[in-house]
Protein backbone atom coordinates (compact mmCIF):
# COMPACT_ATOMS: atom_id res chain seq x y z
CA UNK A 1 0.00 0.00 0.00
CA UNK A 2 2.67 2.15 1.15
CA UNK A 3 4.45 1.74 -2.85
CA UNK A 4 1.16 2.76 -4.44
CA UNK A 5 1.82 6.11 -2.40
CA UNK A 6 5.42 6.39 -2.96
CA UNK A 7 5.04 6.60 -7.38
CA UNK A 8 2.34 9.44 -6.94
CA UNK A 9 4.40 11.45 -5.13
CA UNK A 10 8.14 11.02 -7.12
CA UNK A 11 5.90 11.76 -9.76
CA UNK A 12 4.39 15.39 -8.31
CA UNK A 13 7.97 16.19 -7.19
CA UNK A 14 9.16 15.43 -10.48
CA UNK A 15 6.67 18.11 -11.70
CA UNK A 16 7.58 20.33 -9.20
CA UNK A 17 10.81 20.32 -10.09
CA UNK A 18 10.39 20.50 -13.56
CA UNK A 19 7.98 23.35 -13.06
CA UNK A 20 10.33 25.73 -11.11
CA UNK A 21 12.65 25.44 -13.65
CA UNK A 22 12.36 27.32 -16.92
CA UNK A 23 15.39 25.63 -18.57
CA UNK A 24 14.64 22.40 -16.86
CA UNK A 25 11.18 22.19 -18.71
CA UNK A 26 12.36 23.60 -21.78
CA UNK A 27 15.24 21.26 -22.01
CA UNK A 28 12.49 18.05 -21.19
CA UNK A 29 9.73 19.80 -23.70
CA UNK A 30 12.80 18.82 -25.97
CA UNK A 31 13.87 15.57 -25.10
CA UNK A 32 10.50 14.54 -25.36
CA UNK A 33 10.41 15.57 -28.97
CA UNK A 34 13.50 14.05 -29.70
CA UNK A 35 12.23 10.39 -27.84
CA UNK A 36 8.65 10.44 -30.05
CA UNK A 37 10.00 11.75 -33.12
CA UNK A 38 12.67 9.00 -32.73
CA UNK A 39 9.86 6.22 -31.26
CA UNK A 40 7.92 7.27 -34.30
CA UNK A 41 10.39 6.65 -36.66
CA UNK A 42 11.12 2.92 -35.04
CA UNK A 43 7.17 2.25 -35.19
CA UNK A 44 6.27 3.74 -38.33
CA UNK A 45 7.56 2.07 -41.63
CA UNK A 46 8.75 4.81 -44.43
CA UNK A 47 9.58 7.74 -42.65
CA UNK A 48 12.99 9.09 -42.00
CA UNK A 49 13.87 10.55 -38.72
CA UNK A 50 13.71 14.56 -40.10
CA UNK A 51 9.67 13.47 -40.98
CA UNK A 52 9.74 11.48 -37.63
CA UNK A 53 10.26 15.08 -35.40
CA UNK A 54 8.74 17.00 -37.77
CA UNK A 55 5.57 14.76 -36.58
CA UNK A 56 6.34 15.32 -33.19
CA UNK A 57 6.36 19.26 -32.90
CA UNK A 58 2.97 19.27 -35.22
CA UNK A 59 1.87 16.81 -32.59
CA UNK A 60 3.02 18.18 -29.32
CA UNK A 61 1.82 21.80 -30.87
CA UNK A 62 -1.57 20.32 -30.93
CA UNK A 63 -1.34 22.00 -34.76
CA UNK A 64 -1.70 18.31 -36.08
CA UNK A 65 -1.44 19.54 -40.20
CA UNK A 66 -2.52 15.73 -40.81
CA UNK A 67 0.18 15.16 -43.43
CA UNK A 68 1.96 12.45 -41.08
CA UNK A 69 -0.08 10.26 -38.97
CA UNK A 70 0.48 7.47 -37.29
CA UNK A 71 -0.75 3.79 -38.63
CA UNK A 72 0.48 1.48 -36.28
CA UNK A 73 -0.81 0.73 -33.12
CA UNK A 74 2.09 2.03 -30.98
CA UNK A 75 2.45 5.15 -33.05
CA UNK A 76 -1.28 6.20 -32.60
CA UNK A 77 -1.02 5.27 -27.94
CA UNK A 78 2.40 6.94 -28.10
CA UNK A 79 0.20 10.40 -30.01
CA UNK A 80 -2.47 10.20 -27.47
CA UNK A 81 0.56 9.93 -24.79
CA UNK A 82 2.33 12.99 -26.38
CA UNK A 83 -1.21 14.71 -27.17
CA UNK A 84 -2.28 14.35 -23.18
CA UNK A 85 0.95 15.29 -21.42
CA UNK A 86 1.29 18.68 -23.79
CA UNK A 87 -2.02 19.43 -23.30
CA UNK A 88 -2.54 18.37 -19.42
CA UNK A 89 1.32 19.12 -18.33
CA UNK A 90 3.82 21.02 -20.91
CA UNK A 91 1.55 23.88 -21.76
CA UNK A 92 0.12 24.33 -18.70
CA UNK A 93 3.65 24.22 -16.90
CA UNK A 94 5.23 26.57 -19.87
CA UNK A 95 2.25 29.13 -19.09
CA UNK A 96 2.31 28.94 -15.82
CA UNK A 97 6.50 29.81 -16.59
CA UNK A 98 5.08 32.85 -18.64
CA UNK A 99 2.80 34.47 -15.92
CA UNK A 100 5.14 33.91 -12.71
CA UNK A 101 6.97 36.18 -14.84
CA UNK A 102 4.55 38.71 -15.84
CA UNK A 103 3.20 38.74 -11.90
CA UNK A 104 5.58 40.05 -9.72
CA UNK A 105 5.06 41.87 -6.62
CA UNK A 106 7.22 44.37 -6.18
CA UNK A 107 6.45 45.32 -2.47
CA UNK A 108 6.75 41.72 -2.15
CA UNK A 109 9.43 40.78 1.04
CA UNK A 110 12.73 38.74 0.27
CA UNK A 111 12.91 35.89 2.33
CA UNK A 112 15.74 37.35 3.96
CA UNK A 113 13.76 40.73 4.48
CA UNK A 114 11.34 38.67 6.55
CA UNK A 115 13.93 37.02 8.46
CA UNK A 116 15.22 40.15 9.44
CA UNK A 117 11.77 41.71 10.26
CA UNK A 118 10.61 38.94 12.46
CA UNK A 119 14.14 39.10 14.45
CA UNK A 120 13.45 42.53 14.54
CA UNK A 121 10.02 42.07 16.13
CA UNK A 122 11.34 39.49 18.86
CA UNK A 123 14.18 41.99 20.25
CA UNK A 124 11.20 44.85 20.49
CA UNK A 125 9.26 42.19 21.76
CA UNK A 126 11.69 41.15 24.70
CA UNK A 127 12.50 45.23 25.23
CA UNK A 128 8.98 45.68 25.38
CA UNK A 129 9.01 42.94 28.43
CA UNK A 130 11.79 43.87 29.79
CA UNK A 131 10.65 47.83 29.78
CA UNK A 132 6.64 46.42 31.25
CA UNK A 133 8.89 44.10 33.99
CA UNK A 134 10.18 46.97 35.50
CA UNK A 135 6.96 49.46 35.79
CA UNK A 136 5.21 46.64 36.99
CA UNK A 137 2.79 46.31 34.03
CA UNK A 138 1.85 42.73 32.38
CA UNK A 139 2.46 42.74 28.16
CA UNK A 140 -0.24 40.76 26.63
CA UNK A 141 0.04 37.89 24.85
CA UNK A 142 0.08 38.47 21.12
CA UNK A 143 0.10 34.74 19.59
CA UNK A 144 -3.45 35.05 19.60
CA UNK A 145 -6.40 37.31 18.16
CA UNK A 146 -7.07 40.43 19.63
CA UNK A 147 -9.10 41.70 22.32
CA UNK A 148 -12.40 41.74 21.38
CA UNK A 149 -11.76 39.61 18.56
CA UNK A 150 -14.07 36.62 17.61
CA UNK A 151 -13.19 33.53 18.84
CA UNK A 152 -11.77 35.21 22.17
Amino acid sequence: MNALLTVPRMVFRAVVWLANSPRKLLLAYLILLVVCGTLYDRFEPDTSLGDSIWWAVVTASTVGYGDISPVTWQARLMAGLLISLMVLLVIPLITAQFASKLIVDTDAFRHEEQEELKANLRHVRQLLEELAERQGVSVPDSAGPPEGAPGR
